[in-house]
């Protein structure tokens, strides 16, 4: 879950109006199978500017964009965010509904998002960068 405490500030993220919806449905669909993850993405779908798809900006977080990142003191990472049909850890695809998933929507190169694991510990993303995925895919 995303850590919410006082002297922890959420980064501010943005999402396209489509990929809200489908995300809201997602949750709503998910609530009752797997409360914890409904929860999370909820919550960050909550705190989210949404804006018009035409006018989201480059270099933003979304469904199908790949973000070089690093957790930790961890080696830097690169995966693409998908729906959960779509995952593969093997093919660096990340489902929106692990951690990470969630932590990385709506975020963009130089932000920061803290969040508590399951074993207790503070996690700490960074992103270093975000491609678009016809971007990732023709590098």
């Amino acid at each position: 879950m995303i850590a919410k405490t006082k002297d922890r500030r959420l980064p501010a993220i943005t999402i396209a109006r489509s990929e809200h919806a489908r995300l809201s449905n997602l949750a709503d669909m998910l609530a009752e199978r797997d409360p914890h993850a409904a929860e999370q993405l909820a919550a960050e779908l909550d705190r989210a500017k949404i804006v018009d798809d035409a006018r989201m900006v480059p270099g933003v977080m979304r469904m199908g964009s790949v973000a070089e990142f690093q957790i930790d003191d961890e080696a830097p990472q690169s995966a693409e965010l998908v729906f959960p049909k779509d995952a593969d850890i093997s093919r660096q695809r990340i489902s929106v509904l692990t951690p990470v998933g969630a932590a990385l929507l709506g975020l963009s190169a130089g932000q920061s998002i803290q969040w508590a694991a399951r074993d207790g510990r503070v996690r700490r993303l960074s992103v270093i960068a975000v491609h678009a995925a016809e971007e990732a895919r023709a590098s």
